[in-house]
């Protein structure tokens, strides 16, 4: 089985979310940094998940699966609409912009505008009416979770249900014009970097959070109680990251009610990302062959068990309806020969990190002449420190294992290992943002097992010059990427 058009050709891509842009939004610096890849020679734009976050603000644990996260949206882009009457929505939040753009969308906006929100409405109902009333009711509860709310709210009584939506219809109606503007944001950026030869890079978390409107939508397809409570949560055993393994907390998946549907959910959930991505990377794609199953009651990863998932029949599906899956495993941690054979079965490429690959022997499977070109090649991820930290962190032993692997140069990191990935046979190279400015690790994006002072890193336009473009303009003529 091919996989999708951008492993036709060897490719250069940057790892930078959204949110690490200097305005953090869908605006001009999301433009300028579609120039700057194009002036680099660089054809991926890789970002991680989009979706609206909970406080901690990471994107791995989001309030839906298919929303997008309305602090993207740009205000300026917002206000120069042509029903927009600028002047009046100056200075308001981005609650009050959204809800005073709707009424002037609602007063000004002509027919062929407001066909265009209809049709969004209707071709994104499946998850948008979910999304809206979940959003509103959360509103109302004083951002409670869900399971906290009153039980005919929380189990999703019909009578409850449409008691809000009659009495809330102008705000459920706000939430629809958020989504509307964001998803209307994004499609043009998209427009614009495809114009550009830039194919965005996407990220799907394999689990949803528990605090979501998907898991509260269709509880039945989650290990929950009658009280909305986790029975089994989902994690990893203890590996690089963390000794005691990483209990994330996510409920697991009733795998024997998405066999029943025809595994429908995950068809809703790949549609959206489809018309969003040219790409997308599936983050612990080991859970489709097994995942770590931990009891509620455990603090920590350690007392978990593997429980095998059924990956093959949901591929299966997916390719039967989708005709092609531009899907790429991450397939970091335990990887069993089971996993692997999932993996190429679909034509998945995995990935390749150069910071796990020194420090041991030859047959460190993350050395590159252990790597084949069905692979994605990183420095380092946005779990890792950047690579210059992770170079001033290392002890003298990996380092010389690292030098004697790469050879004598008078390069330096994080260049040099900039340059080890783009050399590699991997179809495609992906390098963060932080390592191209050659930050150190007071720049990492996060560290896995902590909640505190993560996601929140963004760059500067002074710390780039035209000398970056070039020099990487110049590594991808060299190795034959674009």
């Amino acid at each position: 089985m091919r996989q999708a058009h951008i492993f036709d050709q060897r490719r250069t891509g940057l790892l930078l979310h959204i949110t690490s842009l200097p305005s953090g939004n869908l605006g001009q610096d999301a433009y300028r940094f579609v120039d700057f890849l194009q002036s680099a020679g660089v054809s991926v734009w890789q970002m991680l998940p989009l979706g609206p976050t909970h406080g901690d603000r990471s994107p791995y644990q989001c309030l839906s699966a298919h929303a997008g996260n309305n602090r993207l949206i740009c205000a300026d882009r917002l206000k120069a609409e042509a029903w927009a009457e600028a002047d009046k929505l100056n200075d308001l939040k981005k609650s009050e912009l959204i809800a005073h753009a709707y009424r002037q969308f609602i007063d000004a906006a002509d027919e062929d505008e407001k066909q265009a929100f209809s049709t969004f409405c209707l071709q994104h109902q499946y998850w948008l009416e979910d999304y809206v009333l979940f959003r509103e009711l959360r509103h109302l509860n004083q951002s409670q979770a869900w399971f906290d709310w009153p039980p005919a709210l929380r189990d999703r009584a019909p009578q409850a249900l449409d008691k809000v939506r009659g009495e809330r219809q102008e705000a459920l109606n706000i939430r629809r014009f958020e989504q509307f503007i964001f998803y209307r944001q994004w499609h043009q950026l998209r427009a614009y970097a495809n114009e550009r030869g830039v194919n965005l890079f996407g990220d799907i978390p394999i689990f949803v959070a528990h605090d979501s409107a998907d898991v509260w939508a269709e509880p039945d397809l989650f290990t929950l109680d009658e009280q909305g409570q986790p029975t089994r949560v989902a994690g990893v055993p203890p590996d690089y990251f963390s000794e005691t393994g990483q209990r994330w907390g996510n409920p697991l998946y009733q795998w024997s009610r998405h066999i029943e549907h025809n595994f429908d959910w995950w068809r809703r959930r790949l549609q959206t990302q489809l018309e969003c991505f040219d790409l997308i990377r599936i983050d612990h794609f080991r859970g489709f062959e097994a995942c770590w199953e931990i009891p509620a009651s455990c603090e920590t990863a350690i007392d978990g068990q593997w429980v095998t998932a059924p990956g093959e029949q949901l591929f299966d599906t997916m390719l039967a309806h989708f005709g092609e899956l531009p899907l790429v495993a991450e397939d970091l941690g335990i990887i069993t020969d089971e996993v692997t054979a999932l993996r190429e079965k679909y034509a998945m490429p995995g990935m390749k990190i150069l910071q796990f690959a020194f420090g041991g022997d030859a047959s460190n499977p993350y050395l590159p002449h252990q790597q084949c070109e069905d692979s994605v090649t990183y420095t380092g991820t946005h779990d890792n420190n950047t690579t210059l930290g992770w170079y001033q962190s290392l002890e003298e032993h990996v380092k010389a294992h690292l030098h004697a692997y790469l050879g004598e140069t008078s390069e330096t990191m994080p260049w040099l290992l900039i340059r080890t990935a783009l050399s590699s046979v991997s179809e495609l190279a992906v390098v963060p943002m932080q390592d191209i400015l050659s930050l150190d690790g007071e720049h990492r994006m996060n560290v896995p097992g902590t909640v505190e002072g993560n996601w929140g890193w963004q760059f500067e336009w002074d710390r780039v010059d035209d000398e970056i473009a070039a020099k990487l303009k110049a590594l991808n003529d060299l190795y034959g990427r674009q």
